[in-house]
C-alpha cells in the first residue's frame, strides 16, 4: 500500500490537497560495517525508523511527511577505506539550505533531520540554518543514545557493533553475511587518555584504530534484540513526532 506520510512513494493527487505540519529527513552515511554488514547499514536503519514511527504518527492524526533518505554522510576520518563515501559538512550545510528553502517557501516550518550516522554533527549547521530562516523550527536527533543500550545489549560499541547487528538481522537480514564472516569489532583507543574520557575530542583514522572496520563485538547480536531495541525506539520517535507536530514554536518555553 502507498504510505502517504512517506514523500517518495505519495502523490500529486494526494499532495495537492494536503498540508503538512513536520517533514522528517533521515540522514545516513555509505560505509563500510564490519565485514558482515552492508554499506548502508545506517541508511536502512535511519529510514526505517522514521517511516514506521512516522506511520504511528499519522495515524494518529498528525501530518508529518518523511522525506527521501541522504545516503552520504561525513567520513572525513575514513579515506583510504575503498568506498567510504564522504560529504564535507560544508556541503551538508549547502544541501539543507536548498531543502529549507523549499520547506520555508511552502509553509512547512518544522524539520528535524534523523541522524543515522555518528560523523555526522548538525549541531553547528542547525544554528547556522536557524539565523537564515527565522521562521523555520529546525532540530535533529541521534538514535544510539535514545535508549539505555546496555539494557538490551551485552556488548558496548559505536560501529557495526551488536546493536547494529541485531538492528540489521532484524530489518534486513537478507543483507548480513554468515556469522563465520563477522569480525570481532576490536579497536584500539588514543594514548591521550583526554580523548578517551569524552571531554576532548579529536578525530578517529579508522584504519588505524580497527582492522575489520567495526568498533564492538558484534558476536551476541539476535533479530529478536534488534526487533526490541527498533520498536522501543520508533515509540519515542513516535512521541517525538506527535510533541514537534502540537507544538507552538512561537511559545516553546515554560
Amino acid at each position: 500500500m502507498i504510505r502517504p506520510y512517506v514523500l517518495a512513494e505519495t502523490n500529486w493527487d494526494h499532495l495537492k490537497d494536503e498540508q503538512f505540519e513536520l517533514a522528517v529527513l533521515p540522514w545516513g552515511a555509505t560505509e563500510a560495517h564490519n565485514y558482515h554488514l552492508p554499506y548502508g547499514t545506517d541508511n536502512y536503519q535511519a529510514e526505517h525508523m522514521v517511516e514506521y514511527a512516522a506511520g504511528q504518527s499519522w495515524n494518529k492524526g498528525k501530518k508529518v511527511i518523511v522525506l527521501p533518505t541522504i545516503p552520504y554522510g561525513v567520513n572525513t576520518g575514513q579515506t583510504d577505506i575503498y568506498l567510504d563515501m564522504n560529504l564535507n559538512p560544508s556541503t551538508q550545510l549547502a544541501i539543507l539550505k536548498d531543502l529549507v528553502t523549499v520547506l520555508n517557501r511552502q509553509g512547512i516550518y518544522k524539520l528535524l533531520l534523523f541522524n543515522g550516522h555518528g560523523g555526522n554533527n548538525f549541531k553547528p549547521i542547525v544554528r547556522e540554518l536557524g539565523l537564515l530562516f527565522p521562521k523555520m523550527f529546525i532540530s535533529f536527533c541521534f538514535f544510539p543514545p535514545m535508549l539505555d543500550k546496555t539494557a538490551y545489549f551485552k556488548e558496548k560499541g559505536d560501529h557495526a557493533d551488536e546493536m547494529e547487528t541485531s538492528l540489521m538481522l532484524y530489518l534486513r537480514p537478507d543483507l548480513v553475511l554468515s556469522k563465520e564472516k563477522w569480525g570481532k569489532g576490536a579497536s584500539k583507543q588514543f594514548r591521550i587518555m583526554a580523548f578517551n574520557e569524552g571531554w576532548a575530542w579529536a578525530e578517529r583514522q579508522w584504519s588505524k584504530v580497527s582492522n575489520d572496520t567495526g568498533i564492538g563485538n558484534p558476536e551476541f547480536a539476535t533479530k529478536e534484540k534488534g526487533e526490541r531495541f527498533f520498536k522501543d525506539v520508533c515509540t519515542k520517535l513516535d512521541e517525538l513526532f506527535c510533541s514537534i507536530c502540537d507544538a507552538d514554536i512561537t511559545d516553546l518555553y515554560e
